[in-house]
């Protein structure tokens, strides 16, 4: 079996099949799909990276699930590599690779096995995002456009995905992206889209939402805009502090802003918590 094993060297070599666990499904991969910074979290070396996957369930342990996909099941999943600091066994760059049977679902017809590697880190991210920013996850605004979201960055994966989930939960939610991209978005859920190279982005979202009447206290922010998303924030919410997602690392000396905190997406650390954590998204 090829793997990636060794980024710095840029080595393919052949490691042994990984051997199931009680809670874990072996897939044969079918696709897969590449992230920024592979390595940042890797302890040792050998190593194999990725979290995305898609595939066929070939086996699966003595305690999954009886609702988990079986043997023969056509799925995308996210691999743990990420969670096991980059162990051999459950990186997606490899023709078979160890996941938890929580972070699998099966596969519709017609969705090509490229296509749904695209979706588990987009997804999770996404969600990964709300967790840190205190919004639960059964938020539900019922009072139509008063409640909104921004998101910068719209056309990315994984705010592609913030989109839906921020419509879903009944935001208003406004975005940035490339103009040849704002209609796609409106399609997954953006109420006003603007384009984040105009000199006055900033304030054309603040206008606009004032207009509308919507108070913005939540955001996503997917490409590392921190100033301009932060800017806003602190012009648009309301009486509560507004909270910001970064889906890129905060460094330490960024400046804080009074009535506006920023956290770095993360999901659970604790392993019962996290489990959970992604039995729900999947």
């Amino acid at each position: 079996m090829s793997s990636i094993v060794n980024e710095i060297k840029q080595k393919v070599v052949g490691t042994s099949t990984p051997q199931g666990q009680h809670l874990a499904a072996l897939l044969t991969s079918k696709g897969s799909a590449l992230e920024r910074d592979l390595g940042f979290f890797i302890a040792s070396y050998p190593a194999i990276p990725g979290s995305d996957v898609a595939g066929i369930v070939i086996s699966a342990g003595s305690s999954v699930p009886t609702d988990a996909p079986k043997p023969g099941t056509r799925v995308p999943a996210f691999a743990p590599c990420f969670f096991v600091q980059g162990a051999p066994d459950y990186g997606a760059l490899q023709t078979r690779v160890l996941v938890p049977a929580v972070k699998t679902v099966e596969l519709p017809e017609g969705m090509a096995f490229n296509e749904a590697s695209l979706l588990p880190m987009a997804v999770v991210t996404a969600w990964s995002g709300w967790y840190p920013i205190g919004l639960p996850r059964d938020t539900s605004y019922t009072a139509p456009g008063k409640q909104g979201m921004l998101v910068w960055g719209g056309a990315s994966s994984i705010s592609s995905a913030a989109i839906q989930v921020a419509k879903m939960m009944g935001f208003k939610v406004y975005t940035t992206a490339s103009e040849k991209h704002h209609e796609y978005l409106k399609e997954l859920g953006a109420s006003k889209t603007f384009y984040y190279k105009d000199e006055r982005v900033v304030e054309n979202i603040i206008k606009a939402a004032k207009v509308d009447g919507v108070t913005i206290d939540n955001g996503f922010d997917a490409v590392g805009q921190l100033p301009s998303s932060v800017e806003i924030l602190k012009a648009l919410k309301g009486e509560k502090t507004a909270k910001l997602a970064s889906a890129t690392h905060i460094p330490e000396d960024t400046p804080k802003v009074e009535g506006v905190e920023a956290k770095f997406v993360a999901a659970p650390l604790d392993e019962r918590e996290r489990t959970e954590f992604f039995s729900f998204r999947f």
